[in-house]
């Protein structure tokens, strides 16, 4: 009876928490933790500090970048590839997406891509669903794949002391991604009838409600930005190229004399970095520094933070407290079917809308169900999942960007254009992510 009372309280909180949306599933993470431990008399769990830490300093840099216009740099590249072929931006544009989100480690690149992706397919006669969804999908896969995402620090906090560590996350996760957005991509091409058969559209057209944009001439990549903006751009980046370098030369982090030397934890070494990125970005670019807390990158990274802080303690309380009815249940069912964790992974996802608060709330439980570590970062892109029910801030702004209106969400809520690409991209991620870790893990 206990534990269903208190299972019931943490799923309340979470739902609580999912309609109040922002920093306010963080706190009533905390109130669920307040009534575990002052009415059902539980030891408080511990606070993830090492990806608390870990993010903090990423958004740093990142918001650092994005006040002196180096992210505003980023997209006009993006801009630039993706209108270099209409015809194949269903193709073109999710790559793109995932490209630049891999590198920055926010899906923040992916809002400003919207109207440009909308644009060239236009441009293209393309319908806009098809090239509209699959990039909103494939700029949440990355994250996933990301070195300097908060999801991935995540995971390397709790796989870190197993064995795996950000060489063998990126060489599971990358390709698993990778090819899941690409299968989707091409599914995604046969989507729907064409732009020129769309009731919707042509409805639109004739009510005057959109224009044709083939005449039209706009293109945003050459707005002026501030004078260093790609110098912060590149200073992000080389960053990123450092931790990746790091972690796959641990010799570069060790440090003492020869006879006790230590080798520095990657979640440090991160945060070593990224403090050290963001205080010489301001420095070399002149961005303004009370401008970077008022960044979307910043207050996002702030929300994710109290969302860790108080799911993921909450969700470590009450496992702490159950742990042998928890853990002696589910080891009998991940020993028989270790596939299924996923399954958990994304249904967590899709309450949490957070790839980092899902991964700190279920992984530590993988590793106690004794799920062989190098499986579990090929089960990591199943935290994928917030595309399902489609009240996310992408799919939102990609409903609403695509003024054809093909890109929508169906009468029945879940047949919505999103859904397609993200099952297709999730299942092959999954998928080639343990054939991988099997294989060569």
């Amino acid at each position: 009876m206990s534990v269903t009372l208190e299972l019931i309280v943490l799923l309340a909180a979470i739902a609580i928490g999912a309609r109040a949306g922002g920093v306010g599933m963080g706190l009533w993470g905390g109130v669920g933790l307040a009534v575990l431990v002052f009415l059902f008399g539980e030891k408080p769990g511990s606070i993830p500090g090492e990806v608390l830490l870990i993010i903090l300093t990423v958004i740093m840099a990142a918001s650092a970048m994005e006040a002196a216009g180096g992210i505003d740099y980023l997209v006009q590249i993006a801009s630039r590839i993706i209108r270099k072929s209409p015809r194949h931006v269903t193709i073109v544009a999710p790559l793109v997406s995932y490209l630049f989100t891999f590198l920055s480690g926010t899906g923040h690149v992916f809002y400003p891509l919207l109207p440009v992706i909308y644009e060239v397919a236009m441009k293209g006669r393309v319908r806009p669903e098809r090239p509209i969804a699959v990039a909103t999908i494939a700029s949440q896969q990355a994250i996933t794949a990301s070195p300097v995402s908060a999801a991935t620090a995540a995971l390397i906090a709790i796989l870190g002391s197993k064995g795996i560590g950000l060489p063998t996350i990126l060489m599971i996760c990358v390709p698993a991604t990778l090819l899941g957005v690409i299968v989707a991509a091409l599914i995604q091409t046969r989507v729907g009838v064409e732009l020129d058969q769309d009731p919707e559209y042509l409805r639109r057209v004739a009510a005057g409600e959109i224009e044709d944009p083939r005449g039209s001439t706009d293109d945003d990549s050459s707005k002026s930005l501030p004078p260093r903006a790609a110098l912060s751009a590149y200073m992000f980046l080389a960053g990123v190229g450092l931790v990746v370098c790091c972690g796959l030369f641990p010799a570069i982090r060790t440090v003492g004399p020869a006879d006790a030397s230590s080798v520095i934890s990657m979640p440090m070494t991160i945060a070593i970095i990224m403090f050290t990125v963001a205080a010489l970005m301001i420095s070399f670019t002149t961005a303004p520094v009370d401008q970077i807390v008022k960044t979307k990158t910043c207050q996002a990274g702030l929300t994710a933070v109290i969302g860790i802080l108080g799911l993921a303690w909450l969700g470590d309380t009450f496992i702490n407290a159950n742990r042998e009815v928890i853990i002696g249940g589910l080891s009998r069912m991940a020993e028989a079917y270790p596939a299924l964790f996923s399954v958990g992974l994304f249904l967590t996802s899709m309450l949490l809308y957070s790839q980092a608060a899902t991964t700190q709330t279920l992984m530590p439980l993988g590793v106690t169900l004794g799920i062989a570590p190098a499986a579990l970062a090929g089960m990591f892109p199943a935290v994928n999942g917030y595309f399902f029910i489609p009240t996310y801030g992408t799919l939102i702004a990609a409903v609403n960007f695509d003024r054809s209106g093909t890109t929508r969400i169906g009468k029945y809520v879940l047949n919505h254009s999103f859904m397609l690409p993200g099952i297709v991209a999730t299942i092959v991620a999954v998928s080639t992510g343990l054939i991988i870790a099997k294989l060569f893990f």
